[in-house]
């Protein structure tokens, strides 16, 4: 009987710990079977980020430099990545070794030693080495990319929210402007030739990028930054503000067009083409008094005359907060439009004229858009409600910090029948 009861307790406490047991073995089991869920998700990732670096011919890859000031950014980076990279399998070795060889084993505590003092300097003194280095050419090369004596052409870049100005100043150089140009989106430089950007701001602190053709340069209100741009030859170079500026800083791209010599020379000349109206009983003019009513407000062209037979000019300072808007003169020598965001073309004529071989690329840039390449869509999306297509801050009622003032272009509830006109209106002009 006594012995009866003393097993009792005892195969109860056996039973437990078999539970436990179990119970242990099956969480182990469980964390187990969910590492090797979770792994093959995680190495997947791993591999696209890593793989996603590699794209052939992407725009924006800092590794295929076409430019002088882009190639002295690569060739300073090369060998500090192979280093590291060296550095980098190093380390993992070691630690992998570490790791493996003095796993715990349930052995007691190693002895605790101060180290070895030849291997603490050894340690300290080739990091310091390889820093000099690397310091020295940086320094070197930062020197270099700040140089702007050589320039032979400049160009007002200025940031606002969300695109990109730029003035082209009367000029001896860049083969000669005679009169100043403005235009957006895209930045149109000759090349071969060395060209200075003065880089500002009219509202937050933006930041200009052309990663094939030079380094970032942060555009400040009320400073004036320089940067030297120069492309080896002619073609399209993608670009994107990076510094984040507001609601649609991801839409805030720019573009460098390179022509040749005699190509960029035509592209100023068309620049500078009087403006021709169309004629009373074309299909256009009702599209120009629509443009004048409803755009002349903001957006300039250059030329463009009133019913009093007077020249328009855009007072933007009163309707948006930066106090300036694209200028449109000659729309349809660009390929992109709001802030190139988007583009006039379609889809397959973009790709052919990028893919356009550097011979060809300046007579077939200088087409401008054709009607048989217009996005048309895209273009009457962006009447039609602007604010869908690239978010802005363009109701002035919520707008107490800027005096009412739109940030991005509003919806002007414009008709079909009004969107067609102004279209054909604006596809005109080039």
């Amino acid at each position: 009987m006594s012995h009866s009861c003393a097993t009792k307790p005892l195969q109860s406490n056996m039973t437990t710990v078999k539970n436990v047991q179990n119970q242990s073995g099956d969480s182990m089991t469980s964390n187990s079977t969910r590492r090797r869920r979770w792994a093959m998700p995680v190495a997947a990732v791993a591999a696209f980020t890593v793989l996603s670096g590699c794209a052939k011919d992407a725009p924006q890859d800092t590794w295929q430099p076409a430019g002088e000031n882009a190639r002295k950014i690569h060739d300073l980076q090369v060998w500090p990545f192979g280093i590291a990279g060296i550095v980098l399998l190093i380390v993992c070795a070691a630690v992998g070794y570490s790791v493996f060889k003095f796993r715990d084993r349930g052995q007691a505590i190693p002895k605790q030693s101060h180290g070895k003092p030849s291997l603490e300097i050894a340690l300290t003194v080739l990091p310091a080495l390889i820093l000099i280095g690397i310091g020295i050419p940086t320094v070197s090369t930062l020197f270099d990319l700040a140089k702007t004596s050589d320039t032979e052409c400049v160009v007002n870049v200025t940031g606002q929210q969300w695109w990109w100005e730029y003035d082209y100043p009367a000029q001896a150089g860049c083969g000669g402007i005679e009169k100043p140009i403005v235009t957006s989106g895209q930045l149109v430089i000759p090349a071969g030739q060395h060209v200075l950007l003065r880089i500002s701001s009219r509202d937050v602190i933006h930041s200009y990028w052309i990663p094939k053709l030079n380094g970032k340069r942060d555009a400040v209100p009320g400073r004036v930054q320089t940067l030297r741009m120069q492309a080896d030859q002619p073609g399209i170079y993608s670009g994107q503000c990076t510094e984040f500026c507001g609601l649609s800083h991801a839409y805030m791209r720019m573009e460098a067009v390179s022509l040749d010599a005699a190509g960029f020379k035509t592209w100023v000349d068309n620049q500078l083409k009087p403006y021709t109206a169309p004629t009373a009983d074309s299909k256009y003019s009702e599209g120009e008094a629509l443009f004048i009513t409803n755009c002349t407000r903001c957006h300039q062209v250059n030329g463009i005359l009133g019913t009093d037979g007077k020249e328009v000019i855009a007072r933007p300072d009163k309707y948006v907060y930066p106090g300036v808007a694209p200028n449109l003169t000659n729309l349809m020598t660009r390929t992109t439009f709001a802030g190139a965001a988007f583009d006039l073309q379609t889809e397959a004529c973009k790709t052919r004229l990028w893919n356009t071989p550097p011979a060809q690329f300046t007579a077939a840039y200088l087409e401008g858009v054709t009607p048989q390449c217009l996005d048309i869509v895209q273009l009457r999306e962006w009447l039609r409600n602007p604010t869908t297509k690239k978010p802005m801050y363009a109701d002035p009622t919520k707008l107490a910090t800027t005096g009412g003032m739109y940030r991005g272009m509003p919806n002007l509830g414009l008709t079909e029948d009004q969107i067609d006109k102004l279209v054909a209106y604006l596809t005109e002009r080039k």
